[in-house]
């Protein structure tokens, strides 16, 4: 059971795109980041243990060629083993932070390359995995950038090609140095899932054919990927066979967002928030879903949520035109 806390107050409300929101916990220094985006800028907040908000700042989007502001796209903290990179999408580019600061490493212009003037140019969806921080584009590719130990001397290494709508959403998980494992997993527009290998080259193993809805939000979770879609349910496939194991009719609405820590959790725009246990059947081998909380945020288009912490003890939530961060901790 979890219980509502003091809501962190924002300068405005969240754009309403899916996933948005960002969190970093520095268990050392006590403190807890927060990251949301809205119009061309993003709301960075430090929150004390309680709630209480500590500093907040914005940071823009990097004009770039064009005669429109851009709009940011996400928001995201990358861990990598060595460090910690702020990393921002937009209209116009990709922008790397320092963690700890406003210094920016690395920006990457989008080449808006074949695209119509009537397409919308933009990257979308973000996530680390050893030296690597991927980023997803409106064509569908995915951007592999190489990540030094320290300094802005990033590469963009490779490009994977196996989308053909635009990425909405990457998850990544370690390999644990088994063989053929599946430990990155990329979804589009038009619900299709890329199930990739990580090593010297990647490696694409398989693919989940959509079926006519959006997949906003992916998780990977012991070689198993939860997936939320735009018609609000859940799906649990097998990473490395693409098999389904679950279906879950989550939400009434699309689903925004999903994290896990160690519970799966799961927000649409349907005002709800849930929390599902997932186990692993001795017996079949299949994955078993237990519900274990729902929330509500009335009247409100919930847009992001995340995990607090890698216990899951705590989550929290954002919507469309609400000033807050709302706040839940486990009673």
């Amino acid at each position: 059971m979890y219980r509502r806390e003091r809501s962190i107050p924002l300068r405005g409300s969240a754009a309403p795109l899916c996933n948005n929101l960002s969190v970093l916990q520095l268990s050392a220094r006590k403190l807890t980041y927060f990251g949301v985006v809205h119009g061309p800028s993003a709301q960075l907040l430090s929150v004390a243990p309680e709630g209480v908000p500590l500093a907040q700042r914005q940071l823009h989007a990097k004009e770039g060629a064009g005669v429109s502001p851009p709009l940011m796209t996400q928001v995201h903290w990358c861990v990598l083993p060595f460090r910690v990179l702020l990393v921002l999408t937009s209209h116009r580019g990709i922008q790397m932070y320092e963690s700890n600061r406003n210094t920016m490493v690395y920006w990457h212009a989008l080449d808006s390359g074949d695209a119509s003037p009537v397409q919308a140019v933009f990257a979308r969806g973000i996530a680390a995995s050893g030296h690597f921080i991927f980023v997803g584009t409106w064509s569908g590719r995915v951007l592999v950038f190489d990540i030094p130990v320290k300094g802005p001397n990033i590469i963009l290494s490779e490009e994977l090609a196996g989308h053909q709508t635009p990425i909405t959403d990457i998850a990544t998980e370690p390999a644990q140095g088994q063989d053929c494992v599946a430990d990155m997993v990329t979804a589009d527009d038009s619900g299709l899932l890329c199930v990739w290998q990580s090593g010297p080259e990647f490696t694409l193993l398989t693919r989940i054919p959509g079926f006519g809805v959006p997949c906003p939000s992916v998780k990977l979770w012991q070689g198993i990927i939860a997936a939320g879609y735009g018609n609000g349910q859940v799906r649990l496939y097998e990473a490395a066979t693409g098999n389904l194991h679950v279906q879950i009719n989550a939400h009434a609405r699309a689903i925004c967002a999903l994290d896990l820590a160690p519970e799966l959790l799961s927000a649409g725009e349907d005002t709800f928030v849930h929390i599902w246990k997932l186990s692993r059947s001795p017996e079949s081998g299949y994955t078993e879903v237990e519900h274990c909380h729902g929330e509500c945020v009335s009247d409100t288009q919930l847009c992001g949520a995340r995990f607090c912490d890698s216990s899951g003890s705590s989550f929290a939530v954002t919507g469309y035109d609400l000033a807050e961060i709302r706040m839940f901790s486990s009673v």
